[in-house]
């Protein structure tokens, strides 16, 4: 049983931080890339980054500068630093696994919610 449990969401004011985590189990965590995904009502679900296994990352340009993905294999986890949030960061936050080469191993958090608001 794969399984990816995210956490950190909340509420929080414009030009706060919040971080975002991941936990993944029922994978080998350090061979897959990970993701995180948002999408807010009405609107399509987006990449926001990713983190290879090598460390590379990539960043939606929307949030290029603001937010920083990094993972610690050690706790088969990910994290999504966001600072300098706004009111166009609100959305749902979804964490993703997906293998480089067994594309077919592609695995989905529940979502957690960041609400941005004064």
């Amino acid at each position: 049983q794969v399984q990816l449990v995210e956490s950190g969401g909340g509420l929080v004011q414009p030009g706060g931080s919040l971080r975002l985590s991941c936990a993944a189990s029922g994978i080998i965590f350090s061979d897959y890339v990970m993701k995180w995904y948002r999408q807010a009502p009405g609107k399509q679900r987006e990449l926001v980054a990713a983190i290879t296994p090598g460390s590379t990352t990539n960043y939606a340009d929307s949030v290029k500068g603001r937010f920083t993905i990094s993972r610690d294999n050690a706790k088969n986890t990910v994290y999504l630093q966001m600072n300098s949030l706004n009111t166009e960061d609100a959305a749902v936050y979804y964490c993703n696994a997906l293998h480089p080469f067994y594309t077919n191993r592609n695995y989905w958090g529940q979502g957690t919610q960041v609400t941005v608001s004064s």
